[in-house]
C-alpha cells in the first residue's frame, strides 16, 4: 500500500493544495492520501486572525471532498502542543504496518527538510515528493489578503467562499456581485429591479449622511431576502432559529409585532438569515428587521434603509417624490412622511398599524 502524507496549515486551503495534492497522488500512483491541518506548527508561527481549528479541518473537508482516496485527519488540528511531522508519520507508520510513506512537501520546506526534528529517522521511513512551486501559483496569504478587499479569489471553492463570509473569517467581506447573486437568487424575478434600486438608493443616503456606505448597501442587497417565502415558510425560519442559543442571533428576536402579523415576518426572518447565512453585522441585521415596521430611537442606518425601501426609484406613488427630496434635507421628517404614509394606507383598510410604526412617531416627535 502506498499512502501520501500531506500536512499544512490550508489557512484558507485552496485549488494549489487540491491540484497539487491530486497531481502528486497520480503520478506516484498512491493508494490513500492524508490531508492533515496542522495545529501548532514548528515551523512557523499561525498569523493573527487565524480561525479556530475546527473551522480549518471544515474548510479542509470542504476542498479535498471531490478527491478520491482521500481522507482528512483531524490528529493534528487540535492539539495544544507543537506538532512535529516525525511523531505524526511514525503513527500513520504503526497504523498502515508494512505501507510505503510518501511525504509532499512544498519547494521551501523541502530545502530544510534536514533541519527537522529527528530528520534521519524521518527520511528513514517517508520518501518525499516535491511539489513544484507552478503547482502552488497562489498562496494563503494572498487570500487572507484579498477577502477584507471584497475580492472573491478565484481559487477557493463557492462553498468554502461561502463558508468564510457566513462566519466572517479573515475579516472578510462579501464580494458585490457574489452578495448580489446569491440575494437575487432568493427573489421573485419581478422583485429584482426593486431591491437595486433600494441599493441605489441606499448608497446615496450613506453618503449624503455620513452613514457606513458598506453596512448601507449590505442591508439594501438583503433586505427583501425572504420577501417570497408564505406564512408557513417564513413560521419554520423562526421556530428552527428561536431555538438557537448562539450569540450571534442575539437580539433578534427582541420584535416588536406579533407573528400573526404575516407580512411582516420577511422582516425578521430576512434578518436571521442575512445573519446566518451571511455573517451580516448587529446593525445590518437590526436594519433589516426594522424596514417595514420602524420603532423608537431608529439609528441611522435603521432609517437609511426604511427610506430607501419607500423611494427607490421603481416606487411610485402619491407623495413619493416630495419623499425623496425631503430624504436628502431631513432623513427624520422623511421617515415621518413614510410612517404616516403607512398608518394611513392600514387605516383606511380597516387594518391596526403596528405599534412600532406608533413608536417610531412618536420617538420622532411626530
Amino acid at each position: 500500500m502506498k499512502i501520501g502524507i500531506f500536512g499544512g496549515a490550508f489557512n484558507p486551503p485552496h485549488a494549489g493544495h487540491v491540484e497539487a495534492a491530486k497531481k502528486a497522488a497520480d503520478q506516484n500512483n498512491l493508494d490513500l492520501l492524508i490531508v492533515i491541518p496542522t495545529g501548532v506548527s514548528p515551523h512557523k508561527s499561525m498569523p493573527h486572525g487565524t480561525p479556530p481549528a475546527e473551522m480549518r479541518l471544515q474548510m479542509t473537508e470542504n476542498a479535498f471532498s471531490g478527491l478520491k482516496n482521500t481522507i482528512v485527519s483531524d490528529m493534528e488540528v487540535f492539539s495544544k502542543e507543537c506538532n512535529y511531522t516525525i511523531d505524526t508519520v511514525e503513527s500513520i507508520h504503526k497504523k498502515y504496518p508494512g505501507a510505503e510513506i510518501f511525504l509532499l512537501v512544498g519547494t521551501d520546506m523541502y530545502q530544510s527538510l534536514d533541519t527537522w526534528k529527528s530528520s534521519d529517522r524521518l527520511l528513514n521511513i517517508v520518501k518525499p515528493i516535491l511539489l513544484p512551486r507552478d503547482l502552488l501559483p497562489v498562496s494563503s496569504s494572498i487570500i487572507r489578503e484579498l477577502l477584507p478587499k471584497r475580492k472573491l479569489p478565484e481559487h477557493l471553492t463557492q462553498e468554502n467562499y461561502s463558508f468564510i463570509i457566513k462566519n466572517r473569517l479573515y475579516d472578510a467581506k462579501p464580494d458585490w456581485s457574489w452578495l448580489q447573486s446569491k440575494a437575487y437568487s432568493m427573489l421573485e424575478e419581478k422583485r429584482i429591479p426593486h431591491v437595486k434600486g433600494c441599493e441605489e438608493a441606499a448608497i446615496k443616503l450613506a453618503i449624503h449622511w455620513g452613514a457606513d456606505v458598506n453596512d448601507a448597501r449590505e442591508a439594501a442587497i438583503l433586505h427583501d431576502i425572504t420577501k417570497k417565502l408564505d406564512f408557513d415558510e417564513n413560521m419554520c425560519i423562526i421556530v428552527k432559529y428561536s431555538q438557537q442559543t448562539e450569540n450571534t442571533l442575539h437580539g433578534i428576536f427582541s420584535c416588536n409585532y406579533s407573528i400573526e402579523e404575516a407580512k411582516l415576518l420577511h422582516s425578521l426572518t430576512g434578518a436571521i438569515l442575512a445573519k446566518t447565512i451571511f455573517g451580516v453585522s448587529d446593525a445590518v441585521a437590526n436594519a433589516i428587521k426594522l424596514h417595514t415596521t420602524g420603532c423608537a430611537n431608529m439609528t441611522i442606518l435603521d432609517k437609511i434603509i426604511y427610506v430607501a425601501d419607500y423611494i427607490e426609484a421603481t416606487r411610485d406613488f402619491p407623495g413619493v417624490d416630495d419623499m425623496r427630496l425631503c430624504s436628502f434635507k431631513n432623513i427624520d421628517s422623511a421617515m415621518i412622511m413614510g410612517l404616516k404614509m403607512v398608518v394611513d394606507d392600514l387605516i383606511s383598510r380597516g387594518i391596526t398599524p403596528n405599534k412600532s410604526t406608533y413608536q417610531a412617531l412618536d420617538s420622532l416627535g411626530a
